[in-house]
């Protein structure tokens, strides 16, 4: 047998390994995930009403936040949809709305924005968002960002999505409207691929928002992550630019929330940040937020921060009190996503831990 044939031959072997190995790998996996006892089909059709944190203890109107959000469906050339990230605005619409505020939606176009659905990271109001009249009137009929009137709103908030990298930074009605609102002190929040609407804004004194500001976005290491080719498909790569026009990066995890509060410049960089960033502009409008009980989702994040900030086992005590409470208020399928994204980092301690921190989570159930 010849050399070639040899390498042939062995690299198929191992080829047919390694495919059985992921294979029986993944169902070991899959079966470390409880079944849901809330059929999906449940979830789909929760309603407003069915949430107590809407219902219960309702505020008094103490104003308007206008939310933004792209009319962008394509990424460049590259053929790949995109649009706002659902997720992204409809928990901070009900964190607005919990707390006195009513919510319009613009969009630098206006009428229907595309929007971007993830079936796997929808949760009880998300669904409550797409099921509400009054909140899809206001999507379906967004306002076009040109004809805002900005002493309507008392703070402003731009949504993710990967869209807002092409149609918000030289949008010039977000550009005035960002200058007007950072320099009569209004709130501004912005939260994963949003802050793209800071880019390139002007104060009078004719230098850059940015400058000299603590700001949190979409991370080079999470976009590159996901999309290999992201520096040929947009036009930049959102934190090289917020530093590029002096900002301050403060990156956090990757794929966990993190926060920055500038002022009254609040900023958050990745859609697991929606719930802090909206509960800190409710702060910063000077209410204290209304009482919520955290998500598994976000007792999870928590869990895989102190994980990575402090280690195993204080990751394996907060398991430990928030399922003694209540064995379901640990999202597993996100420690389990986390550990596969480890293993696709090459990380084989840390894949192990988050495996073991799930196992340990499932004694409880």
């Amino acid at each position: 047998m010849s050399k070639t044939k040899r390498i042939l031959k062995w690299s198929l072997i191992v080829t047919l390994v390694l495919i059985v190995s992921i294979v029986s790998l993944g169902y070991w996996f899959i079966n470390l995930l409880p079944e849901p006892k809330t059929a999906k089909e449940e979830l789909r059709a929760t309603l407003p009403s069915d949430l107590p944190y809407l219902t219960e203890n309702i505020k008094e109107h103490r104003g308007k936040i206008l939310a933004v959000v792209t009319s962008v469906d394509v990424m460049g050339n590259s053929g790949k949809s995109t649009g706002y990230e659902l997720t992204e605005l409809a928990r901070a619409y009900y964190v607005f709305e919990a707390n006195g505020f009513e919510v319009d939606v613009a969009s630098t176009k206006g009428g229907l924005p595309p929007v971007v659905i993830d079936g796997d990271d929808m949760k009880e109001f998300d669904y409550a968002f797409l099921n509400d009249s009054i909140a899809q009137e206001k999507v379906s009929n967004s306002i076009a960002i040109g004809t805002v009137n900005p002493d309507d709103y008392a703070a402003i908030y731009f949504v993710g999505g990967k869209g807002a990298m092409f149609d918000f930074p030289d949008n010039e009605h977000i550009q005035t409207l960002l200058k007007d609102y950072y320099q009569s002190e209004k709130v501004i929040g912005a939260v994963c691929h949003g802050p793209a609407a800071l880019v390139n804004v002007k104060l009078d004194n004719g230098r850059h928002l940015l400058e000299h500001k603590t700001v949190s976005a979409f991370t080079n290491e999470e976009e590159l992550f996901l999309i290999k080719d992201a520096k040929e498909i947009f036009p930049f790569l959102l934190q090289d630019k917020l530093i590029e026009q002096g900002a301050t990066f403060d990156e956090g995890h990757l794929y966990l929330e993190q926060l920055s509060i500038d002022r009254n410049l609040i900023t958050g960089q990745n859609p697991w940040s929606v719930w802090a960033l909206a509960e800190a502009m409710i702060v910063q409008l000077g209410y204290t937020p209304k009482p919520r009980k955290k998500s598994a989702e976000e007792n999870s994040i928590s869990v895989l921060i102190t994980y990575e900030s402090k280690g195993f086992d204080d990751a394996k005590g907060e398991i430990d009190k928030a399922c003694k409470q209540d064995p379901r208020s640990i999202d597993r399928e996100l420690i389990a996503v986390h550990s596969l994204v480890a293993t696709m980092q090459f990380d084989l301690k840390k894949t192990v831990d988050l495996i073991q921190l799930l196992r340990h989570s499932n004694e409880f159930l």
